[in-house]
């Protein structure tokens, strides 16, 4: 089936990750539905007009800019796969165009906030479940790491004694992290507590549940959001915005952008830059605060 040889394909030749994979699969199985259903085609017979309709669909459908963006760089790369292993003679992609998304800044939270969250005395408490809780905001702010990234961390990759943790971001691109001493202490002592639950299975997972299984995204989301409520009014209190308040307060303390973007796994330079516009924020906020001209 080609849609298995092209999943296959990003899996071990673009060595992308599962979770991109799964979303590559659901794009496509979406697009595939539309067209038999709406024109009783196959994949391999669409046409530029097909995926035109598509987009319109979609818009009817109120899906995002993003989100049509998404699906069409999907389709855009399973019709190039197509084209080079000859099941099809022209790509209908080729006179395709994706709508224009407006830039957003990226949502962040200001260090001093999460840092009164952190560290006020009643908000986490000693339980396995709390302390993990309290990792959890600990290493996806004060790492910048992902929520696939540490959902997939193991206890093996952390190095206390050089005071870092190895990170295998996507791509399957491994990286090095350094992480604070607060947070070497935070991490023994939240691994003698897990080692104290006794849980029935050995995993080596970093974090866990309550019964000791391996995390999942729902569970880190929930508790990300359920903490993050109680020092912002933002709706968007994702682990994603903790990655951006790390980059953000490491560009805000003077840190140069090209080791952000080492320390944050980005592939280009330009990912990273979009960081500075919260910066000259930043500076426009102090500016019209503090000069009597402003």
């Amino acid at each position: 089936m080609l849609l298995n040889s092209f999943l296959t394909y990003l899996q071990h030749e673009k060595r992308y990750s599962q979770h991109t994979v799964t979303s590559y699969k659901t794009d496509l199985l979406g697009f595939e539905k539309y067209i038999k259903a709406t024109y009783e085609i196959l994949l391999t017979e669409a046409k530029a007009t097909h995926i035109r309709s598509y987009m319109v669909f979609l818009i009817e459908d109120n899906s995002s800019e993003s989100t049509i963006n998404r699906k069409i760089s999907t389709l855009r790369s399973f019709y190039k796969f197509l084209l080079r292993e000859e099941k099809i003679s022209n790509n209908p992609m080729q006179i395709i165009k994706a709508p224009k998304i407006p830039k957003r800044l990226p949502a962040f939270i200001e260090t001093e906030k999460i840092n009164h969250l952190l560290d006020t005395d009643g908000v986490f408490n000693d339980s396995f479940g709390s302390t993990r809780d309290h990792l959890v905001i600990e290493m996806l702010f004060g790492a910048g790491i992902r929520l696939s990234e540490l959902i997939q961390l193991k206890e093996t990759d952390i190095d206390f004694f050089g005071g870092t943790i190895k990170v295998l971001g996507k791509r399957n691109k491994e990286r090095i992290i350094p992480i604070n001493k607060q947070l070497i202490n935070q991490l023994n002592s939240y691994l003698q507590l897990k080692k104290l639950q006794k849980f029935n299975n050995n995993l080596f997972n970093l974090i866990v549940t309550n019964t000791g299984s391996k995390a999942y995204p729902k569970l880190i989301y929930r508790i990300v959001s359920s903490y993050l409520k109680l020092v912002s009014t933002s709706d968007k209190r994702s682990p994603h915005v903790l990655r951006h308040s790390y980059a953000t307060s490491l560009l805000n303390a003077g840190a140069d952008l090209n080791a952000i973007k080492e320390l944050l796994g980005h592939a280009s330079l330009a990912a990273t830059q979009v960081y500075t516009h919260n910066s000259i924020e930043r500076l426009k906020t102090i500016y019209k605060q503090a000069h009597p001209k402003a």
